[in-house]
């Protein structure tokens, strides 16, 4: 399994916003327009909710830092349960910004990127709207209605909202086969591991380490051969079955390897759609990983999906 070890980095108190009042939420709908158009969250009657001003530019690096001090000052005024994911529900442009600063999606607009960390997030004089307690609500009943479903030989990881797919992504799974790994300190089954269980951790800040020599890197070589810096994407942790057995759902550098069994057991993703799932995965959110060889596509048509880990 893929190992990291998250960083702590110390609390930043210098908190660059200001509020400049308060605004019904439909006359700015055009910012809070949902990523994809997918579901409509807040509630359809107009609602008072206040704007602040961000007053510097934020960038990748200190992005969670400064979504940190929101929450701190907002949330101790409101007491409602405010938190960057209801924030940034209520601000849906800004996981379309995240999930741009994906390498191959600068790279198909002729940009080389070296180190996406130092892409602007926030640019002085954007607005940022922090929701009331009707937003919150509304909000955390939906988030209650997300789970999150990873069928192995299909190489899919959708996202449902009860009973509706809002999402679906290739992703890449578990090799099948077993190799010594120094992170276990043991031939360890590569294959991801099938069960039921939940979102338990979110680490925003990844160290990476190769599992089987554990020495560590902070570069990575991409798809077309070039270095560049590791990119800071949240990972998830899961629990499988009552267990932190390592498989996390985590960013990739190598789109290459998705749709195959590549990697040492976790749930490898593109750049751009991990941002996605991060923010649609708030910790709890339940996770079923199975593995269903017969299958149905969109026009209701039986498929038999090739047996990549022979009857696991």
């Amino acid at each position: 399994m893929t190992k990291f070890i998250p960083l702590i980095l110390p609390l930043i108190l210098i908190f660059h916003i200001s509020a400049f009042g308060q605004y019904p939420v439909d006359k700015y709908k055009n910012k809070t327009a949902f990523y994809k158009d997918t579901v409509a969250y807040l509630p359809q009657k107009p609602v008072m909710a206040q704007w602040v001003k961000v007053s510097d530019t934020v960038r990748v690096e200190t992005y969670f830092q400064y979504m940190d001090s929101v929450v701190a000052i907002y949330d101790s005024l409101k007491t409602i349960g405010i938190d960057e994911h209801t924030i940034v529900h209520c601000n849906r442009w800004l996981i379309d910004t995240l999930s741009q600063t994906d390498y191959y999606i600068k790279k198909a607009k002729d940009s080389f990127v070296y180190d996406q960390k130092k892409m602007i997030v926030f640019r002085t004089g954007d607005s940022l709207l922090i929701p009331g307690k009707k937003e919150v609500d509304s909000l955390k009943k939906v988030f209650s209605g997300l789970r999150i479903d990873i069928n192995i030989p299909e190489y899919k990881l959708r996202i449902f909202s009860k009973d509706s797919v809002l999402f679906e992504f290739l992703v890449r799974v578990g090799q099948n086969r077993k190799r010594y790994l120094a992170m276990s300190k043991r031939i360890t089954n590569l294959r991801t591991q099938k069960g039921s269980g939940a979102i338990v951790a979110h680490h925003k800040q990844p160290t990476y380490y190769n599992p089987v020599t554990m020495k560590r890197y902070r570069q990575t070589r991409r798809d077309d051969g070039k270095l560049t810096s590791l990119p800071q994407i949240p990972w998830l942790e899961t629990a499988i079955n009552g267990v932190k057995n390592g498989q996390m759902i985590h960013p990739t550098t190598n789109p290459e390897t998705l749709g195959k069994a590549y990697s040492n057991g976790c749930i490898g993703t593109g750049e751009s759609d991990a941002w996605v799932i991060y923010y649609y995965a708030p910790i709890g959110t339940p996770v079923t990983i199975r593995y269903d060889l017969l299958i149905k596509d969109k026009n209701n048509k039986a498929i038999e999906l090739e047996d990549i880990y022979y009857n696991p």
